[in-house]
């Protein structure tokens, strides 16, 4: 069975899983919230009501206020904006340097692969937040920074996944007729290793997305994530608990919104999973 049949019968069997479909169309609706979001949210994100401070949800703000006045169903919708380019852009960034080393790590094999290998464990063992607290005070709060210090460190999960592919593949009848040919390097990359391995790249990258998401979240909690005049989902759960108890429609809407995202992400990622899976292949 060739290349192009397996990844019909994978999109078959995605498009028979329920979860992975609603999971998708969730995905899709986010998205084009957060794309479209100046022309669908009601108001600025930044835009102050000073007469509706705290007001709970009504026909003009149907998600409520927070203390400052501001919508806050355009914060959420706005919220997506970063929330979800944090999750696709660091997980690029990870994808980009997780597969580069992984391959060249798996495919060189011997003392290459066992030095490369040693410096993931050791980068494995460093401390994540502290590596993140000194890159804010040496070069402040930037969104971009952000980016790329979260995908520098997601990568490493994903070069240990391509290395273990890459390692069985090498193995593999058809790859050893293509070097005992003279193949190329390059060549071989593109024509046998690279197809054989997008399922599980594209599998790692559905399921890290909302991982960066969680992470993001969790730093913007701690006051290290995105700069504070912008707008995420997980600035706004931190204002939802700060101020739970006097308005708590911030923590509800804003903390709801983020787990159907995250469970979205998950069903289309577990659905990619098992469609990609060839125990699934006859089933």
């Amino acid at each position: 069975m060739n290349n192009s049949s397996l990844w019909q019968d994978a999109i078959r069997r995605l498009l028979q899983n329920k979860a992975a479909i609603f999971g998708g169309v969730v995905i899709i609706i986010m998205s084009t919230l957060a794309i479209f979001a100046p022309f669908v949210a009601p108001y600025s994100y930044e835009f102050q009501f000073v007469d509706r401070i705290g007001q709970p949800p009504s026909a003009e703000h149907w998600l409520g206020t927070d203390s400052l006045g501001r919508d806050l169903l355009s914060r959420i919708i706005y919220g997506a904006r970063v929330s979800l380019m944090v999750g696709f852009v660091a997980t690029t960034v990870a994808l980009l340097i997780g597969v580069s080393w992984g391959v060249i790590a798996g495919y060189s094999g011997g003392r290459v692969d066992s030095i490369m290998m040693r410096i993931v464990d050791i980068l494995y063992g460093l401390p994540f937040i502290i590596f993140i607290i000194l890159l804010m005070v040496i070069f402040g709060r930037n969104i971009f920074l952000l980016f790329a210090a979260i995908g520098a460190v997601e990568w490493l999960t994903m070069s240990r996944i391509v290395r273990a592919q890459v390692i069985t593949l090498k193995n593999q009848e058809f790859v050893q007729a293509a070097q005992a040919m003279g193949v190329s390097n390059f060549a071989m990359f593109r024509r046998h290793i690279l197809p054989n391995i997008l399922g599980p790249i594209a599998v790692y990258a559905t399921l890290t997305i909302p991982s960066v998401m969680l992470l993001e979240s969790f730093l913007s909690f701690l006051g290290l994530g995105v700069p504070a005049e912008m707008s995420s989902w997980g600035s706004l759960i931190k204002d939802g608990v700060v101020s739970m108890q006097s308005y708590p429609w911030i923590l509800i809407f804003s903390g709801l919104t983020f787990s159907i995202t995250l469970f979205a992400l998950n069903f289309f990622g577990d659905g990619l999973r098992d469609a990609l899976d060839p125990k699934t292949a006859e089933d």
